[in-house]
């Protein structure tokens, strides 16, 4: 049987307007306790560049821009069970999602979710019925999505406009 996953604590300021959801931390990512560990992530990278910071600095200063920029962070999933780090790894009967019932309760300011990718939106459609809206999907900024980084970015920049 296959190790029971946790994830990760929020990334979240009070301020927090809009929410960027993954479906489960990678396995590089849970071994590191930071979102996006896995340096050919594109996460960091995109939102450095959109939210202008820097991509290569250290994890807080990351982490603190994006709150300072009113983005929150946090996945689908509270814990499963998966081999590897791919998403469509992970035992679909395992899935136990976060409490965003609370967590949209404690942050009502909170009115736009953005999908890093199709699992995370999928899993969330199937398993949460506390939804803010305007939803949208980003294309996932895992390497195992092909999209080109060009893309990627154009494609999270209008993802993350829709806060405004």
């Amino acid at each position: 049987m296959t190790e029971l996953l946790h994830g990760l604590a929020p990334i979240v300021g009070d301020d927090a307007r809009v929410l960027i959801l993954g479906n489960m931390p990678s396995a590089m990512s849970l071994a590191s306790q930071q979102y996006y560990g896995n340096p050919r992530n594109a996460f960091w990278r995109i939102t450095g560049a959109i939210y202008s910071f820097d991509a290569d600095a250290p994890y807080a200063e990351r982490t603190a821009a994006l709150r300072a920029n009113g983005v929150a962070v946090w996945d689908v999933l509270r814990s499963c069970r998966r081999a590897g780090s791919l998403d469509s790894a992970v035992e679909r009967n395992s899935m136990v999602p976060n409490d965003f019932a609370c967590f949209f309760k404690h942050y009502p300011d909170i009115g736009h979710l953005v999908f890093n990718g199709a699992a995370a939106e999928t899993n969330y459609r199937r398993l949460v019925t506390a939804t803010p809206g305007p939803n949208v999907r980003a294309p996932s900024t895992s390497p195992a999505q092909t999209l080109r980084y060009e893309d990627k970015l154009i494609a999270w920049r209008a993802a993350l406009n829709l806060r405004q």
